[in-house]
């Protein structure tokens, strides 16, 4: 506080801010992106430990043995599905009920908003068929899900085989404390949509389902098992939910420690394990299983049908059986007892998993990174927008203290005025609200006077709407009063980067990843914009296409050994882009992955809304 109230030692620190702003921007930028690199060096992670007592420890006797038996189910599914040309609903409950099981079936109907032309359909149709094991110890007020998606296409017959095979052998068990439910769900993530919804009695995606018959106790965790083989070489860990949010940690370690116990392999992103971690090799593959993870996690989309789980607080993870060249192979029956000691461990529970980590970083999976470390990283690039802020408000205080003395004419530099602050900003954010309703709205209206289909007038209306509202506010702050002046542009860029900085630092709370994507592209260039000199229509370019960056690299990840081969191709790629988004906002309910894309697309229209 003294260095604040002594008006010398202020003055010394506003000279300070003013002359060496430029380097300590630049120095802020390069700590924060190194911070980040290094998070995947040894010393900055901790090691995995499991915190919940009751999963302590792994000394439990799996007794499963029918992996035959899960076959013989497989091949079966996989006759009658191909006969039903879909999941073979009446098969699927004649089976579980002659299990001992409860069986129930929910049909659901969802009418997309416009067509999605990568699997060319417009409403998606389909039953969940689900069976429920009671506890034998105990009420029905706690439950474990174990589901299993099933697709149009061929894959995962081997997990709907294990999950029967399993429900067989639970049957026989008399000391679960705990519901089972034995959940097979039709096309994928809109199908477990609309089981979450009826069972816990919400819409919240607009699904139109049929009422839910039977239901089980408080769903405490779930595991989500996909299968295309009838042997695997390793487990492939998914753990991205939507909007970016994790399991708690401890269900991790527990998968960990198990796969540990039966010597089966598992991976992360893909990716194995190394164990050279104090190397330079072993930090480069930490650092790209990472990088991987704050892709996926960015992007905000579901990895597996657990990150729809994770919405309604219960902690899931998804399995993917990988079938490749290693050496080893396993068969049903390991598979089958690594899931028997988990669901064994999980019926354990006393309480909700609550005592680990739901915020964290995995450069592999004996490994992790807590919020408490990766944090400062997004911490100094947000800390470059506060530095020019304290630039431009000295600046500013300084351009009225000489006004105020009257060496400077105030007709020839007057103060900006609120109208030609406020407007620019509320232009940008009735543009967002623009991009979020209209595109679809009209889709019928321009496909009528366009030759285009629905999703391409969708997706053109958006970049349309986008492209008209970065001229808006620049042509509205022009013919305002104090528009034109260097105190009007300099307050205007005052308030879009503490704005900016605002909404970076919120959703780097929640969204680690998307935030710091978000960051490390739209801070340099959001903070060297003016609105003259040479570089001054470079920077406006640089500065829209910062705000796609993060849209086009979050959802084009996948196709990363896709190069296209002409320009044509690339533009395909950012339409389809595009219409990913929005479609999976509209289907999976209040996704804020495109939201926010709009907001940091206004934040970035408010920063170089001052160009002339």
């Amino acid at each position: 506080m003294g260095l604040l109230s002594d008006p010398n030692r202020r003055q010394a620190l506003s000279r300070v801010i003013t002359r060496l702003n430029t380097p300590l921007c630049i120095i802020s930028y390069l700590v924060g992106l190194g911070w980040f690199l290094g998070l995947a060096f040894h010393p900055f992670t901790l090691r995995m430990y499991i915190s919940e007592n009751s999963m302590g420890s792994t000394m439990v006797e799996e007794q499963f043995v029918s992996g035959d038996r899960a076959l013989s189910y497989a091949r079966e599914f996989a006759a009658h599905k191909k006969a039903a040309g879909g999941s073979p609903v009446v098969w699927l409950e004649r089976t579980m009920r002659g299990l001992g099981l409860e069986v129930y079936s929910q049909s659901f109907v969802r009418n997309l908003p416009f067509p999605d032309e990568s699997t060319e359909r417009y409403m998606v149709k389909g039953t969940n068929v689900y069976g429920i094991l009671r506890a034998p110890r105990a009420a029905s007020t706690e439950s474990l899900v174990l589901s299993v998606p099933c697709s149009e296409s061929p894959n995962n017959n081997q997990g709907v085989g294990l999950l029967l095979a399993l429900a067989s052998y639970f049957r026989g068990q008399i000391y679960w404390a705990k519901d089972i439910i034995f959940l097979v769900n039709e096309h994928d993530l809109i199908g477990m949509e609309a089981w979450l919804e009826s069972y816990h009695d919400v819409n919240v995606t607009e699904i139109r389902s049929s009422m839910m018959m039977g239901r089980a106790g408080a769903i405490q965790a779930a595991l989500s098992l996909e299968m295309s083989s009838d042997v695997i070489t390793s487990f492939d860990l998914a753990v991205e939910g939507l909007n970016g949010q994790l399991p708690n940690l401890d269900l991790v370690n527990l998968f960990h420690a198990f796969c540990q116990k039966n010597a089966l392999l598992c991976t992360i992103q893909g990716k194995l394990q190394r164990n050279d971690f104090d190397t330079f090799p072993g930090y480069l593959h930490s650092l790209q299983t990472m990088l991987l993870m704050v892709l996926k996690q960015g992007s905000g989309r579901p990895q597996g049908d657990h990150g729809l789980f994770l919405r309604y607080h219960i902690e899931a993870i998804t399995l993917r059986g990988i079938n490749s060249f290693r050496q080893y192979k396993y068969d049903m029956t390991t598979v089958g007892k690594t899931l028997e000691g988990m669901f064994r461990k999980l019926n354990n529970l006393s309480e909700r998993l609550h005592q680990s980590y739901f915020f964290y970083l995995l450069p592999s999976l004996s490994r992790f990174v807590s919020i408490g470390i990766y944090m400062p990283a997004i911490g100094f690039i947000i800390l470059i927008l506060i530095l020019r802020s304290l630039d431009l408000w000295i600046k500013l205080r300084r351009s009225e203290g000489t006004m105020e003395d009257g060496v400077m004419d105030s007709e020839q530099d007057p103060r900006p005025g609120i109208l030609s602050l406020a407007t620019p900003i509320v232009i940008c954010h009735l543009t967002g609200l623009s991009l979020y309703y209209l595109p679809v709205m009209s889709q019928e209206m321009a496909t009528d006077h366009f030759p285009v289909s629905e999703s391409e007038a969708v997706v053109l209306t958006a970049i349309a709407i986008y492209v008209a509202g970065l001229a808006l506010p620049h042509n509205t702050h022009r013919v305002l009063t104090g528009a034109g002046s260097e105190q009007g542009w300099m307050t205007l860029k005052l308030i879009s980067l503490l704005y900016l900085a605002v909404l970076l630092g919120c959703i780097a709370l929640i969204n680690f990843s998307l935030g710091f994507l978000l960051a490390i592209t739209m801070v340099p260039i959001a903070a060297i914009v003016q609105p003259a000199g040479p570089r001054a229509a470079l920077n406006a370019i640089l500065l829209v296409l910062v705000t796609q960056y993060h849209l086009l690299i979050q959802h084009l990840y996948p196709r990363v050994d896709e190069y296209p081969v002409n320009p044509l191709d690339c533009w395909q790629l950012f339409l389809q882009a595009i219409a990913g988004g929005m479609l999976d906002h509209y289907l999976y309910g209040p996704c804020f992955f495109l939201s926010l894309h709009f907001l940091f697309t206004l934040a970035g229209c408010n920063s170089g809304c001052g160009f002339s």
